[in-house]
């Protein structure tokens, strides 16, 4: 089972079993933790490279 966290002014963190696929249905290695970009800013997109750090601004409201 995977989990996903929400970061306030970040990105999604992943834990757990899953895969990461793009709209072509082509898969990324992973490991068991990864964090994938929400801002768009990201030179590694789909994954987090911390760019959104001063520059990205949206909460995680439940």
């Amino acid at each position: 089972m995977a989990t996903i966290q929400v970061k306030d002014n970040g990105p999604l963190f992943i834990s757990g079993d899953f895969k990461v696929v793009d709209a072509e249905g082509h898969s990324f290695t992973t490991k068991k933790l990864c964090s994938l970009c929400r801002c768009g800013l990201s030179d590694k997109k789909p994954f987090c490279d911390g760019s959104h750090k001063g520059q990205f601004q949206d909460e995680a409201r439940a």
